[in-house]
Formats: C-alpha cells, sequence, structure tokens
C-alpha cells in the first residue's frame, strides 16, 4: 500500500492539491488529506509536485528496428529502464520494415519479459509487409487468442510498403474488427504512412466502400508531409484517430501540428503523440539510396509534452492527453489506464517543476524514485 501525500493532481484534468492512495496495484482513493493509519503503508511526500498518469506509448519497436542498411545496423531490443524514464507505463510494441529477421514470436516473447519486469505491454501483428506475418497464420486468430495483440501492422504509401489494394486493406480492416470484438480489444490495423503522394487515398477508399468504422484504421507518421497532415485532419474529423511521430521538425514538429489542428477544429480527443521509439529513422537520396541512418528515443513524447507546456504554453492539463487519456481510448483501455481515478491502474508519474521524470509507479510499484532508476531489466546491471 502506497500513500502519495499532497501532490497536484493532474487526472489529466486539474483535481488540486490531494492525496492518492495506492492498494493492490490500483488507485483506491483521491482525498485533499489522508491519515496512514495502515500497517505496512508506505508514504511518498510529494508536496511541489505534479502527479500525472502514466505515459502510453503506441509505437515502440521495443526487439529494435532498423536494419535498412543491412544487418549491421539492425537497432538494439529497448531496455525497461529506458522506457521508465521517458516516464512510460504502458507500451505498444510493434515490428517494422524488417518482417523477416525479426519474428513476431520474438516481439510477443519480449512483451512478456517486459510485463514480467512489471510494466503493460500490447503489440500488434504484422510488419510492413502482406500478407501480415502471424504467430497462428491468421490474424484474426493472433488478435482474438493472444493476450497481448491488439491490432495488426501494415505500411501503406511507402516505398518499402507491400503496395496493398484497396481489396486486401478492406479484408485486413474487417479481420481486425471482427477478431477485435470477439476478444474484447481495438482490433485496429496501425499504417505505416510513408511519402508516397497517394497518402490516405486508399484508407478513404475502403472506408468509402464499406461499413468499416475509421476508428479500425489508425494512421501514424502523419505529420512527415504537409499534405498528409492536412488528409489526417479531415479523418480525424471524419471521426478517425490519427497519431503524431516525434522527432520531426519544424512545421511536422508534433507540437506545431497539434496547435494548427487546433486552429483548424480537429478533435483534440483524437489525437495521440508516440516517439517511435527504438524504430530507425532514414534518408535517402532520389536514386533510392540510403544516405543516413539512426533511430528514434523511447523519451521523445515525454519531451514532446514538455514542449507544447513550456515552448507552446499550452495548460498541462491539455498537453497531458496527447500521451495518457486520448491514448488510452484510441486503445479502448481507458478508464483502465490513461487517467487519476479510483479503479484505474496505478500507473503514476510524479514531474518536477521543470515537468522531468522525478518518481514512476507502474501497476503499483516504485520504479523510479527521485530520479533513481530502482527496477531495471534482467539483464540492465
Amino acid at each position: 500500500m502506497i500513500l502519495i501525500k499532497q501532490a497536484s493532481v493532474y487526472a489529466p484534468e486539474y483535481l488540486g492539491v490531494k492525496d492518492v492512495l495506492l492498494c493492490a496495484g490500483k488507485i483506491e482513493a483521491i482525498e485533499d488529506n489522508m491519515e496512514p493509519n495502515l500497517p505496512n503503508c508506505r508514504v511518498i511526500e510529494a508536496k511541489g509536485k505534479k502527479l500525472v498518469p502514466g505515459f502510453i506509448d503506441t509505437h515502440v519497436h521495443i526487439t529494435g528496428g532498423g536494419g535498412e542498411g543491412s544487418f549491421h545496423t539492425q537497432v538494439p531490443a529497448v531496455s525497461l529502464a529506458e522506457l521508465l524514464g521517458g516516464g512510460v507505463t504502458t507500451v505498444v510494441g510493434l515490428l517494422g520494415t524488417d518482417g523477416i529477421t525479426r519474428s513476431v514470436e520474438n516481439l510477443i516473447a519480449r512483451a512478456k519479459a517486459l510485463k514480467e519486469e512489471g510494466i503493460s505491454v500490447y503489440a500488434c501483428t504484422g510488419s510492413y509487409g502482406y500478407p501480415s506475418i502471424t504467430i497462428t497464420g491468421d490474424v484474426r486468430k493472433d488478435i482474438a487468442f493472444i493476450e497481448e495483440v491488439i491490432g495488426v501492422k501494415l505500411a501503406v504509401s511507402d516505398h518499402r510498403a507491400p503496395n496493398v489494394t484497396v481489396d486486401e486493406l478492406i479484408r485486413l480492416g474487417s479481420d481486425a474488427r471482427v477478431a477485435g470484438m470477439i476478444s474484447g480489444k481495438c482490433g485496429i490495423v496501425l499504417l505505416h504512412m510513408g511519402d508516397d503522394p497517394k497518402g490516405l487515398a486508399p484508407v478513404r477508399e475502403a472506408l468509402g466502400r464499406t461499413a468499416i468504422p475509421a476508428k479500425i484504421f489508425r494512421p501514424t507518421h502523419v505529420n512527415r508531409r504537409k499534405e498528409l497532415l492536412a488528409e489526417a485532419f479531415e479523418f480525424a474529423k471524419a471521426g478517425g484517430y490519427i497519431d503524431l511521430t516525434c522527432g520531426m521538425t519544424e512545421a511536422g514538429a508534433p507540437a506545431q501540428c497539434i496547435l494548427k489542428a487546433k486552429e483548424q477544429g480537429v478533435p483534440m480527443d483524437h489525437i495521440t503523440i508516440s516517439s517511435d521509439g527504438m524504430g530507425s529513422w532514414s534518408t535517402y537520396d532520389e536514386a533510392g539510396n540510403l544516405l543516413k541512418i539512426g533511430y528514434s528515443a523511447v523519451d521523445a513524447a515525454h519531451k514532446e509534452f514538455q514542449k507544447l507546456v513550456t515552448q507552446c504554453r499550452m495548460p498541462v492539463e491539455e498537453a497531458l492527453t496527447f500521451v495518457t487519456s486520448n491514448t488510452a481510448k484510441s486503445l479502448e483501455i481507458y478508464p483502465k489506464k490513461g487517467c487519476i481515478k479510483p479503479g484505474a491502474d496505478a500507473d503514476l508519474v510524479l514531474l518536477d517543476d521543470s515537468l522531468e521524470v522525478n518518481s514512476v509507479i507502474a501497476n503499483g510499484a516504485v520504479m523510479v524514485e527521485n530520479g533513481v532508476v530502482l527496477k531495471k531489466g534482467t539483464y540492465e546491471g
């Protein structure tokens, strides 16, 4: 049992200075003042700190990404400490370009390992390619029967994409939708969006020809081109969720895109931010030759949240939604995740005055305290 005393609580809406009681991995109570008259109740003094929901990152290559510049460019797997350092208590793991040397089996094994180490993990089967690589041989069965799997990954409008037909996209969307309904999951098709001018045209046609809900298709990296971003804004207005990738600069920076979306009347609760953590970024010349490669850090979403508050002057409670409540709702795990209220999972982050991560609690266990990582992965030392 843990009692967090006198924190400024953002749920993400501001609740004021409160005491928050945690018990058995859940938030038990939120009151103005509680006295710890219970045995074995640990007290965390949080006066002057902000208590916020644990961050949810919907796009992390937990087994490592890359490999686009031959085998030596494969990115290593994410560590528990890296995730916790960014305030991440819930993560969605997935594959990327490489569905050949990387496998869904390896992805799910890493998801289970991170869960055993203390955080919450979901995953998408498939990769960039089509037909989708799976464990069971069927996307529907992966979603329905594998606990961690909530959807399927696919690349569209990209030079590395499998160039699926609209009929194939419809079939995949239908499969994910039905499997999600059967298993009580969101059943999404997470779409890696590339630079091809076709953009979201295949998705628009698929939705126009069927009764598949817009929420099933989840385009990410939509801030990589201004034309794609404009399409994404219209998609969000039509009921879809759009995901902004961290690490992009100038007009493509998530913070700038959010401000632009607000001006254009895009529903703010249908926008999320993700890090693309451990995923490789690359630049190519006009002939398609690789010029440069690197990978994204998993604390990028936290840094983008800071930027929204400190540079864009957005209220903390509003900036938080893009990495907490919006994300949880998009994955259909709200109010279990993404908020601070009785009955929710005890996934919490304490932020200091500069919005740096001070402490992290995941599933009711203190993982980081006063900037020191207490819980490390098995081989992290």
